[in-house]
């Protein structure tokens, strides 16, 4: 039963970190058909933002420490936002319709930001104090706990789902955003700003990457390279899930989550995501457009 348990919630864990890594890729994705090499990076600056606050607090505040965390998520969003904003308007909004184009020029700016973040903070990785609110676990049984800082995940990509769900469905930029992406030409038409919609969008996918970087915080130290750790994996989501399909989105990021974990129990971590990724292929053999295919209003 403990084994079950522990099972179920790892799966739930990493279905968690992959959802949020994941999230805001599926809408830069699924609306300008942007292939944003530079994801991970944003998900680096939302980490390294994380790191900057708690030092601030350290200098400033240190008797405050334990509530560094509170200013770091808005912060590690605004940053990361703002930075994906500039990219939009100074580089990529050149480049749509030309896909394989925003691939390349995106993978340059994912090396400038690397290289920038080891000028910066150095190449070793630095670690961020997990608050004291976070340590320890949630003890289930006798010998089962469930850590802290992996349920604050949980907490944090609820909050984060349930954001983008009434900003999608109960806001004017969220019907413009769903209408662009069912029929651009016909939005334009009908008076919606497409090119405003486009920075905001990539504006917010861009912030819920700095999310999840501020997240990772919590699991082990940061780094220049964090975020090519998970962008094939954000990816893979992206793409099981239908591209421009948000629901579809976490349903392939729980999915992946539990046959990474399933896999690598039985097996190594190397030899799980191997698995995982061969099962991923032959669903989308038999299913191209992924678990929900996005409904439009084109005609084809």
């Amino acid at each position: 039963m403990e084994v079950f348990i522990l099972q179920i919630f790892n799966s739930l864990s990493v279905g968690t970190i992959l959802l949020l890594v994941a999230i805001g890729l599926s809408i830069i994705f699924g609306i300008m058909k942007v292939i944003n090499m530079a994801h991970g990076e944003l998900i680096m600056i939302g980490a390294y933002m994380t790191y900057l606050i708690q030092n601030l607090f350290l200098k400033t505040m240190p008797e405050y420490l334990n509530y560094f965390y509170f200013f770091a998520l808005p912060s590690s969003f605004i940053a990361a936002g703002f930075t994906g904003f500039i990219l939009e308007r100074g580089i990529i909004r050149f480049l749509y319709g030309r896909p394989l184009d925003t691939l390349l020029v995106t993978w340059g700016i994912s090396l400038i930001f690397q290289q920038m973040a080891r000028n910066i903070f150095g190449a070793p990785n630095v670690e961020v104090k997990t608050p004291s609110w976070l340590q320890g676990g949630l003890e289930i049984m006798d010998s089962l706990q469930l850590p802290f800082p992996r349920l604050f995940i949980l907490f944090i990509a609820f909050l984060s789902v349930c954001g983008i769900y009434l900003y999608i469905y109960r806001t004017k930029s969220g019907c413009a955003m769903r209408a662009v992406m069912q029929n651009r030409q016909m939005a334009s038409c009908i008076g919606i700003n497409t090119k405003k919609v486009d920075a905001f969008n990539f504006a917010i996918g861009s912030g819920l990457a700095g999310v999840a970087g501020c997240v990772l915080c919590l699991l082990g130290p940061i780094g220049p390279s964090l975020g090519t750790y998970y962008i094939v994996d954000a990816f893979l989501v992206v793409v099981l899930g239908g591209v421009g399909k948000i629901s579809g989105t976490i349903l392939a990021a729980f999915i992946i989550g539990f046959l990474n974990t399933t896999f690598e129990f039985s097996s190594t971590a190397t030899m799980g995501k191997v698995l995982a990724l061969i099962i991923v292929i032959i669903f989308l053999q038999w299913k191209p457009s992924g678990l929900i295919a996005l409904k439009t209003r084109a005609l084809e």
